[in-house]
């Protein structure tokens, strides 16, 4: 566990920065890139503990990748699904995007894998999407607790000319994400069918899935729900040669929430309301908040006059949840209460995203009434800045980090923890002007 981290308060801002690459593009794109044939050059890519997870398992797999640090690209030589190396173990750490969507992907080869992670990594559900792939022909089993990692998987028997599968969308939508990257594996003699269980939550997640599958030459039937998905027999990747990846949103929504705490502006570069990520409409939330949003092409700008008061809003962030812990911290200091709803799903991630952040709140003086699906925040007359535990959880420290930029006093407990997804937070977070 790293050294805690003092925050410190920066007054009235007037900031420009770009975030690094999306790490939900960065690692979507090394799968697609990976089952293609021959060379795509991913430009934009973020480094950090998630993305490096799923680089090593690939090469793990016997694929050549070669990152350029420096100029933040990563040349992925696919071999049209095909994989060398026939057994790998291969260690994802936290990283559900890696654990789903390699499970999914070696599901349908021929091989004896192994995946496993951090202890939480191990609570994290997987059920869902094994027995989705197990009907396919896949041969997913438990090592340890049944529905979770880690998991072994055995060589692709196909078992069905017709390939129709059912699955949940109420846990995670990177289980549905997880079986589309991967269908064009099992549609080689037929048309694959996908079919959403339950509500979908996260369903920005899946545009997001369809659009960089389409980059790579695979169009996907839909039905204006979002309940079916159709990938048409002899499906099979296309390498773009260059793939762009956008600024991170998720990781953007700090620095809006950094504007609207201590006023003034921030403009995040390089994202727009066309962006693949849904979170951009944190944005939207902040304008609720009495804030100003500025959407240009290639930037937003959130702003907020100092004498103008932040207000308490109530919101579904179903489609936005990785967002939901920012928006809590900016509820700290607006006037009245915020209700956050329909993020149930959020209590699987790297911690209880709900019951962490509940006790995290109510130590800085906060009443807060803690749903099945969300919470309520009343902020206090006068905050108390607190040291923030972060269970591990990137979200968790990069959020309450937001408090410090005007409360003084507020510290960090593990930031290293924001490794996972922006090694570089804190220092971009100083640098704030």
């Amino acid at each position: 566990m790293s050294q805690p981290k003092t925050i410190t308060p920066k007054g009235i801002l007037n900031a420009i920065v770009t975030p690094p690459g999306s790490k939900s593009i960065t690692n979507r794109a090394l799968i697609l890139a990976a089952l293609a044939d021959g060379k795509t050059s991913l430009t934009g890519t973020l480094a950090s503990d998630d993305t490096q997870v799923m680089f090593n398992g690939l090469e793990q797999l016997g694929l050549t990748l070669d990152w350029n640090a420096k100029q933040c690209q990563v040349d992925v030589y696919g071999q049209n699904g095909r994989f060398p190396h026939r057994q790998a173990d291969i260690y994802v750490g936290n990283s559900g995007t890696t654990a789903r969507f390699l499970t999914a992907m070696l599901a349908f080869a021929e091989g004896d894998y192994r995946i496993h992670g951090k202890p939480r990594m191990h609570q994290r559900p997987i059920k869902d999407l094994a027995e989705a792939l197990n009907s396919l022909g896949g041969h997913v089993a438990y090592e340890a607790e049944e529905g979770f990692p880690p998991v072994r998987i055995g060589s692709y028997q196909p078992n069905a000319k017709n390939k129709t599968v059912a699955v949940s969308g109420s846990v995670s939508s990177q289980f549905l994400t997880a079986l589309l990257l991967a269908s064009p594996l099992a549609a080689s003699q037929c048309d694959v069918e996908i079919s959403v269980v339950g509500e979908l939550v996260s369903k920005p997640y899946i545009e997001m899935t369809l659009r960089m599958m389409q980059s790579f030459g695979i169009g996907v039937e839909i039905d204006t729900a979002f309940r079916s998905f159709r990938i048409a027999q002899g499906a099979r990747y296309q390498s773009p040669g260059t793939y762009a990846i956008e600024p991170d949103a998720s990781a953007a929504s700090y620095f809006m929430a950094a504007a609207a705490v201590c006023g003034g502006s921030v403009t995040i570069q390089g994202l727009s309301r066309n962006s693949l990520q849904g979170d951009v409409a944190f944005a939207e939330c902040l304008e609720k908040m009495n804030c100003e949003v500025a959407w240009q092409e290639n930037s937003i700008t959130v702003s907020r006059l100092p004498e103008r008061p932040l207000r308490g809003i109530t919101v579904d962030m179903n489609s936005i949840s990785d967002t939901a812990q920012t928006l809590s911290v900016v509820a700290l200091f607006a006037d009245g209460a915020t209700e956050i709803r329909n993020i149930e799903h959020v209590r699987h991630k790297e911690t209880d995203r709900i019951s962490d952040l509940t006790t995290e709140l109510r130590r800085f003086g906060a009443a807060v009434e803690e749903y099945r699906d969300g919470l309520r925040i009343v902020p206090p007359g006068e905050l108390v800045p607190v040291e923030v535990q972060t269970y591990d959880d990137h979200r968790m420290a990069m959020s309450f980090a937001v408090s410090g930029l005007r409360l003084p006093g507020v510290v960090i407990c593990d930031p290293d923890c924001t490794h996972k997804t922006f090694p570089e937070f804190f220092a971009m977070l100083e640098g704030l002007t």
